[in-house]
């Protein structure tokens, strides 16, 4: 699977009362879907998958993987303390085509993660995993850091198809590029003018050519209204690498120039337009504008997603033309004097 451009890492909706609220997942994914993001994270951090249940889980996914527009990546965020779960919830998410899953470390028994023990937890994953693996290196959540040396290993496995880094530091992105450029080689199915092909861009293809009816048919003189085949999809492959996608918003410009090839963004659930801008003016190799559209983001990312959270990145959703609501607790909401900064931070960056 081809993985890059900018991905919104989706915050996932309650009422008040704090249950899931999926008819504004629903809404919130169809409106990322028209934007020009290449996909969604579903559960991962923005999204507080820690504190769903499995099957609160499940119904995000699959709410999620019904609304968004077969040609977006999806990749779900599937974190648990032991490797069952985990792959118990990359089953679910591959009934549903999703593209691939993000894997967080397990750190409950942080003090017996050793790097055997780390080594083996994603290997053993990504062994009995039905969709390509990512690792998911965020520092500020998991009291553990993924060495880089131990991410050159485990690229080495032919499920495991990238990182998401949300470390923040450039150099360690350079570091990774340079030091997985050895992993094996994939061919993946692409379109003709190179973007990733998904599962459920075939799908519904299928389905529909399943009901046509032809003209021989229509002879018995009963005439039953059905969709016509649509026209298969034009591909080609491309041989890609080991995948490094940027968690941190402020580093997007500067980590493409390392090596990324992309980013998976929180601020990009809020604003995914001015997010996708930095990678679009880099992929022209505008770097002029590139430089502009990084700087435009810059203090309102590090101080909405770096500080203020999740409950600044929502009410930003809010703000911004999407549905965030209230974090579940124990995460507070903003106070007033911290509304009025983010709408100040977001003047300048609507969509």
């Amino acid at each position: 699977m081809l993985i890059e451009g900018v991905l919104a890492a989706a915050t996932t909706p309650f009422y008040p009362d704090e249950r899931v609220y999926y008819r504004k997942l629903e809404a919130n994914i169809a409106h990322y879907s028209k934007s020009l993001l290449s996909g969604m994270v579903i559960l991962g951090s923005t999204g507080e998958t820690m504190t769903l249940d499995d099957e609160e889980t499940r119904e995000v996914f699959r709410v999620a993987a019904d609304a968004a527009a077969p040609e977006k990546l999806l990749i779900a965020g599937v974190g648990r303390e032991s490797v069952k779960q985990v792959v118990d919830l990359a089953e679910f998410a591959a009934t549903l085509k999703f593209d691939a899953v993000l894997v967080r470390t397990p750190t409950y028994y942080s003090s017996q993660m050793s790097k055997a023990a780390v080594l083996n937890f994603y290997r053993s994953v990504a062994d009995r995993s039905p969709l390509p693996v990512v690792l998911y290196n965020i520092p500020r959540c998991v009291p553990y850091e993924i060495p880089v040396e131990m991410i050159a290993e485990l690229a080495q496995h032919p499920n495991i198809a990238g990182i998401k880094d949300s470390s923040g530091s450039v150099d360690r992105i350079r570091a990774t590029v340079e030091q997985t450029r050895s992993a094996p080689r994939r061919t993946v199915t692409v379109t003709t003018v190179f973007e990733p092909v998904t599962a459920r861009m075939l799908a519904p293809r299928a389905e529909a050519t399943g009901a046509f009816v032809t003209a021989g048919d229509l002879a018995g003189g009963v005439a039953i209204a059905a969709p016509p085949p649509a026209a298969p999809i034009k591909t080609r492959t491309k041989e890609v690498g080991f995948q490094v996608m940027t968690g941190s918003a402020a580093h997007v410009l500067p980590s493409l120039e390392a090596g990324a090839n992309g980013a998976i963004l929180g601020f990009a659930a809020c604003a995914p337009q001015a997010c996708t801008e930095i990678y679009l003016a880099w992929k022209d190799r505008d770097l002029k504008l590139a430089a502009e559209k990084q700087e435009r983001i810059l203090a309102a990312s590090k101080r909405i997603t770096a500080e203020l959270g999740i409950s600044g990145v929502k009410y930003a959703c809010d703000f911004n033309g999407y549905y965030g609501g209230r974090a579940r607790a124990p995460l507070l909401p903003l106070t007033a004097d911290e509304k009025a900064e983010v709408e100040k931070l977001l003047k300048g960056i609507r969509n």
